[in-house]
Parts: structure tokens; C-alpha cells; sequence
């Protein structure tokens, strides 16, 4: 079983808002699994969501390239935002852009094996820390892009019809809004059959009849499409329309998308100096 610390008990707390004990009753049952943790901590006590984890992640930078057949978009990791401002360190994920561009290929192995990896390493040693390129995205065709003004949100959308105050204007609210799939029929059964385990189990506990639990649900489930699709959401910069209605009227159509934000998913360890330095002198 693994050990649950008190650092993981705090992480719970504080994405879930829940108290104490309750966070450290689920990481014990969950054997310490946080999502796991989360989800039935959600079909216990009815709430509704967990809060972004607190720390925060890997720093660096996003970079977009386009021209009128093709965009890409790449992010490229450093430690801290110091360190992302730093001349060489901008260069380098430039370079790294402009050489997946040539390519037309997002595959880091290679880029790396084609001697970026070199550059990497002379980089590290320059600035004194770690820097990485984690991923990148390329569309061709019809491209349209945002690229937020401190480098850390980026998106590209690839989509047919309409013209460039369109395309730059879903960007603008993809970057704003963060929809996962372009419309609810792409969402995935996996995070469904997840959603409606989590609503069924809330549902049930308000005693009503299995029928009327059953659209419960089913209500749920849908307001739960709406809000994670981009068709469906109210348009950031006119609210009394959707985006897919902003698309009819533009006889336009969203292939596809991607969001890329700075460290999204990846945890950055927090460090207490003050105990740290307290430990060391103990």
C-alpha cells in the first residue's frame, strides 16, 4: 500500500475544498491514486469538480509558425520563467520551431537525434537549467493561430471556410474559453461513461425514483457536453451567440484544434526554502 503524506493530503485538500479527514479517508482507500481519490471523493459528496492542482509547472515558452498552407505550434520547457526570458533560451525554441517547420514533423526523437540534443545540452550548461522540447502540433491547409502575449497560451485551428477575422477570433476563444472537442459527438466514451458514473452516484442520493435519477443524469451529461465542446459554447466576444452559429454565419467549419499551455499536466515540486535550510542547520 502506498504511503499517503501529508503533502499529498494538503494537494487533495486543496483541489477538492474538502476537509481533512475526508481527503485523507479517500487517498487511503484509493492507495494514494489523487485521481482516483478525486473521482470517488465526487460520487460521496456531490462536488462537482476538482480545483486545478496548486503547484506550479514546468515553465518555458510556446512558439507558432505559419504560412498560408501550414501552422505550427511547439512548447519547450525550462524551470522557471527567469529563465524563459533568457535571450539564449529564446533562441533555442526558436530554432526548434523553425527546424520542425522545415520538416514538417513534430517528432522530438528526431529532432533531437538530428543534433538539437547537442544544442540542448550547451544550453543547459549556459543558463543552468534544464530545458526540454515536449511537444509540438502541425496542420495543413487552412490554418489560423493566437499566440498569448506572454508566450504561455497558444492555439492553432485548422477549419474550412470563412476568412482570417474568423479564424483568429475562434483562437482568441479556444486560448479564452479551453474547450476539449470540437463538438459534443467527439468526446470521448471513455470521459462519458466517467461523467455519468460520478452523476449517477451524486443522483442517487437524493432518493428519487430510478426514472427520474435516470434524466437527472442524462441533463448532467448534456450540460456537461455543452460546456466542454467549442460548437456549443457562448462566443467570449458576443455571448448572445453560439460558436456554432458564428460558424453558420460564416459557412465555415472547425476540423480541428489545439490548445497548448505552458506545463499543463506536469507538476513542478515546491520547495520550503525556510525548512529546507532549517533541515540542513538541524
Amino acid at each position: 500500500m502506498a504511503a499517503v503524506t501529508a503533502a499529498m493530503v494538503k494537494e487533495l485538500r486543496e483541489r477538492t475544498g474538502l476537509g481533512m479527514m475526508d481527503c485523507k479517508k479517500a487517498l487511503v482507500e484509493s492507495d494514494g491514486d489523487m485521481d482516483l481519490a478525486i473521482d470517488n471523493l465526487r460520487k460521496s459528496s456531490g462536488m462537482k469538480a476538482a480545483k486545478k492542482a496548486s503547484r506550479t509547472a514546468a515553465d518555458g515558452l510556446i512558439r507558432i509558425q505559419m504560412d498560408g498552407t501550414q501552422g505550427l505550434m511547439v512548447e519547450v520547457n525550462c524551470e522557471t520563467d527567469f529563465a524563459a526570458k533568457d535571450d539564449n533560451f529564446i533562441n533555442f525554441a526558436d530554432q526548434v520551431t523553425a527546424a520542425m517547420f522545415e520538416a514538417q514533423s513534430t517528432d522530438v526523437e528526431s529532432l533531437m537525434t538530428s543534433g538539437f540534443e547537442a544544442t540542448r545540452e550547451a544550453l543547459v550548461q549556459k543558463i543552468g537549467e534544464n530545458c526540454s522540447v515536449r511537444r509540438g502540433q502541425i496542420y495543413q491547409g487552412q490554418v489560423a493561430s493566437y499566440l498569448h502575449t506572454n508566450g504561455k497560451i497558444g492555439v492553432l485551428v485548422h477549419l474550412q471556410g470563412g476568412d482570417d477575422t474568423l479564424g483568429r477570433d475562434l483562437a482568441m476563444h479556444i486560448a479564452a474559453a479551453s474547450p476539449q472537442v470540437v463538438a459534443p459527438a467527439d468526446a470521448g466514451q471513455d470521459i462519458l461513461d466517467k461523467e455519468r458514473e460520478i452523476y449517477t452516484a451524486q443522483a442517487a442520493e437524493s432518493g428519487k425514483p430510478a426514472d427520474i435519477v435516470a434524466k437527472m443524469v442524462e441533463g448532467r451529461v448534456k450540460k456537461f457536453l455543452a460546456e466542454i465542446s467549442l460548437t456549443e459554447q457562448a462566443f467570449v466576444k458576443d455571448s448572445d451567440i453560439k460558436i456554432s452559429a458564428l460558424l453558420k454565419q460564416h459557412n465555415a467549419e472547425v476540423l480541428a484544434f489545439v490548445r497548448y499551455e505552458v506545463g499543463e499536466g506536469i507538476d513542478k515540486e515546491e520547495v520550503d526554502f525556510a525548512a529546507e535550510v532549517a533541515q540542513q542547520l538541524s
